[in-house]
């Protein structure tokens, strides 16, 4: 589904217009003078000392929690049960961040042991929440009204959704088993039905293929049969001889293939044009054999299970957070707010950073997404998707950021920064998706086709150059460094706020500077092979903005307040931590991608890499 990123920039821009006219009317008649009226900012410097007065005037004194009746009531020690409460966050990291993975990771190559997973998924929640249940009952209720267990059981009612859905295509199964008029063998069955270990489990396209399918004709692999046009010779992937040292006729195709590809070893980039396709693609073409196509309906429903899927992941996420939260005692009071904006804003750093470290891994290499060439055509580029996520981001955060505010209220110096930046999110996500929208682009060059000659307006006579066959798109760097500096020029009441503003903003930044590093390199050089490339420079700045998201999170008032009350109001420390959680998490996503590469390895046919060196 294509989407029209003019149309939308169109609407938008209306919107905002609109919008903009008001703020402006609005502003002539009311007062921001103040330097922010929402808590205690204050002029002039930082204060370098704790003021115990001031905070009274703007927040309650905070009650005590589940953490400190466990660990600073020492007198009542003997009566506190702090082990039960370490178990059940065992049992649900262990459950939410090693077995859903691994079982997401296993349904991809439709793995025998899946099944198996998914129960030991469900089996330690089920542990975990005994662990729960036990200190609930044994410990004196100190956060009421916290949403922490209503919300985890939200996200087990959606597995268990998903999981149903899953289900129910066991007896899809059962039905075609028997529908073909097989003869009932236990073994058949089994393999067939319980395992769908058939031709859907083949490496192309096993991926929710019972998902998709309800006919065994429509199992079949719709793969591109090879045209005598061949990969560039930086792309050469060839089968092992040892592998097809087999005398029947797949071998001997095979082969056939191989030296047809050898050939016809031809740069394809050389061949692209702008508006139309290459000779040798127009030749080709006429002796493929057209692949079955499976309905749009089914590979949307596929899509959406997919991705919903792996949505339970950054639920646990969520759990991890708002769990912490409710044992500590925070987020309470006038203090709600500003602990969401950061604890939000900071997971979305958070996990944009692992997401891009699993792109330089290779994680979406199909989708050309970890630097390197698509495979196929036809799927979005990771910068439209990354535009996209940002236009959301600022759409929705324009509007949030007067929560809490009294009607009629001015206008304060904090609110006017951060929607500010909420309105660089909106527009700069909109200027990345028209930028990596090939309709655009393609306007955008019709000025220099026009220009020509209608002689010379032949398609063969405008190839593309090299530098379109990857995006580079800088907004997306651009909005997060102007976040990041923005934010470590953020004005705080007390100077340890300002240096742990400064210390995730600077991380924002240097993500910033190492993106667009990885643009000018593979601006040098654009990937041309199907592998990922794996730039330095992404690894580098996936760490930078996965630590800042999280240094984000430590930013929060009631957390800083609270280090000064207890001596921790050191920088280093808070960046320590932070590198090493961060180091850690980046641990975890080798671990879950290198995993799903190593089941698709055993069922992929073996290949032997030739390299462009």
């Amino acid at each position: 589904m294509r989407l029209s990123c003019y149309a939308l920039g169109v609407l938008s821009a209306l919107v905002v217009s609109a919008l903009a006219d008001v703020v402006v009317l609005s502003a002539s008649s009311i007062s921001i003078s103040r330097r922010d009226g929402d808590h205690h900012m204050i002029h002039g410097p930082p204060l370098l000392e704790l003021n115990e007065t001031e905070l009274t005037l703007h927040h309650q004194p905070i009650p005590e929690s589940y953490y400190t009746i466990d660990f600073d009531d020492l007198e009542h020690a003997s009566e506190r049960h702090p082990g039960l409460m370490f178990l059940h966050a065992t049992a649900m990291v262990l459950a939410w961040f090693v077995m859903l993975p691994a079982g997401i990771a296993m349904r991809s190559v439709n793995h025998a042991w899946h099944k198996m997973v998914m129960i030991a998924f469900y089996g330690l929640i089920v542990v975990g929440l005994a662990f729960s249940t036990a200190y609930r009952k044994l410990t004196p209720n100190m956060y009421e009204g916290q949403v922490h267990g209503k919300q985890g059981y939200t996200w087990i009612l959606f597995a268990l959704i998903l999981t149903t859905v899953d289900f129910l295509n066991i007896f899809r199964r059962v039905y075609l088993f028997f529908r073909n008029g097989q003869k009932f063998d236990f073994r058949s069955f089994w393999s067939s039905v319980i395992l769908d270990k058939g031709i859907s489990s083949s490496f192309e396209g096993a991926e929710y293929a019972g998902l998709v399918s309800e006919e065994p004709e429509e199992m079949d692999v719709t793969m591109e049969m090879v045209s005598p046009t061949s990969p560039p010779p930086h792309k050469h992937v060839h089968y092992d001889d040892n592998a097809l040292a087999d005398d029947g006729p797949t071998a001997q195709w095979a082969n056939d293939v191989r030296r047809h590809h050898r050939d016809f070893s031809q740069s394809a980039a050389s061949e692209t044009t702008l508006f139309g396709r290459s000779h040798f693609e127009e030749e080709s073409s006429s002796n493929r054999r057209p692949a079955k196509k499976v309905p749009l309906s089914r590979r949307i429903g596929t899509g959406v299970f997919a991705t919903l899927e792996r949505v339970l992941v950054f639920g646990g996420l969520m759990q991890v957070l708002s769990g912490i939260v409710v044992y500590t005692g925070g987020c309470r009071e006038n203090y709600l707010n500003g602990c969401l904006a950061h604890i939000i804003k900071g997971a979305i750093f958070w996990c944009y950073g692992l997401v891009s470290f699993a792109r330089y891994l290779g994680a979406f290499a199909e989708l050309g997404w970890a630097w390197n060439r698509a495979p196929a055509a036809g799927y979005p580029s990771a910068e439209f998707v990354e535009s996209l996520v940002i236009f959301i981001y600022g759409i929705t955060n324009t509007w949030m950021e007067r929560w809490g505010a009294r009607p009629g209220d001015p206008f304060t110096t904090k609110q006017i920064q951060h929607i500010g930046i909420a309105v660089m999110f909106w527009f700069a996500g909109l200027l990345g998706m028209a930028i990596e929208s090939k309709t655009v682009r393609q306007w955008l060059a019709s000025s220099t086709i026009s220009a020509l000659n209608p002689s010379q307006r032949d398609q063969e006579a405008v190839a593309e150059p090299p530098t379109y066959i990857a995006s580079f798109n800088p907004f997306p760097a651009l909005v997060v460094g102007v976040t990041g500096a923005a934010m470590a020029a953020h004005a705080q009441t007390y100077l340890f706020q300002v240096q742990i503003h400064q210390l995730w903003g600077n991380l924002l930044l240097a993500w910033s500077v190492l993106r667009c590093l990885t643009y000018f390199f593979l601006w040098l050089g654009v990937p041309r092979s199907m592998l990922p490339s794996r730039p330095p420079t992404e690894a580098l700045g996936s760490f930078f903005l996965a630590c800042g998201g999280l240094a984000f999170i430590f930013s929060t008032e009631e957390l800083t307040i609270a280090a000064m009350r207890r001596g921790r109001d050191d920088v280093m420390m808070f960046l320590n931590v932070a590198v090493a959680i961060t180091c850690f998490a980046l641990c975890w996503t080798i671990a879950v991608v290198g995993f799903k590469g190593y089941l698709k390895s055993r069922i992929a046919p073996p290949v032997a890499y030739h390299s462009s060196a």
